[in-house]
């Protein structure tokens, strides 16, 4: 399984302009700052999630980008793919290759079927559940009491 932090920073990325978008568009700095991730890689990822319909840009003062679809519409694997993630736990990549002499692996079916399990998990997580998460979280922490004497 190659799931890279390009992946992972796409989803959380989105994730943020999903929680912090409030039908405005949400600054890619403040995304930067808020998850640790650089404003640069921010701007390739957005540039393929722009690409692939799932974000707007809006130019000029009180710019960024919004949602270009629900959230409930746009999917893990939707956002995964996007950016080019490789979710392919298979040595051969499908072309049934996998051991010296251009043969199929023992264990070929056993990644295969992984693949279509992964694929249909991240399909059934919507950027909806992910802020249903989030939000459920925040509202459940503890937060400790700060006593001034």
């Amino acid at each position: 399984m190659k799931l890279t932090t390009k992946g992972r920073f796409a989803v959380t990325a989105m994730l943020d302009v999903a929680l912090f978008s409030d039908s405005n568009p949400v600054n890619l700095a403040a995304v930067s700052e808020r998850q640790q991730i650089s404003l640069s890689y921010l701007e390739q990822l957005f540039g393929k999630l722009r690409r692939a319909g799932l974000v707007d840009s809006v130019r000029g003062p009180g710019g960024g980008y919004v949602l270009a679809q629900s959230a409930n519409k746009i999917t893990v694997a939707n956002i995964v793919s996007a950016v080019d993630e490789d979710m392919d736990a298979r040595q051969c990549e499908g072309r049934e290759d996998c051991v010296d002499g251009g043969q199929r692996c023992m264990t070929h079916d056993l990644w295969s079927t992984l693949n279509q399990k992964m694929f249909d998990y991240l399909e059934s997580v919507s950027l909806s559940d992910l802020v249903l998460t989030q939000n459920t979280r925040s509202q459940t922490s503890v937060h400790p009491m700060v006593h001034v004497k």
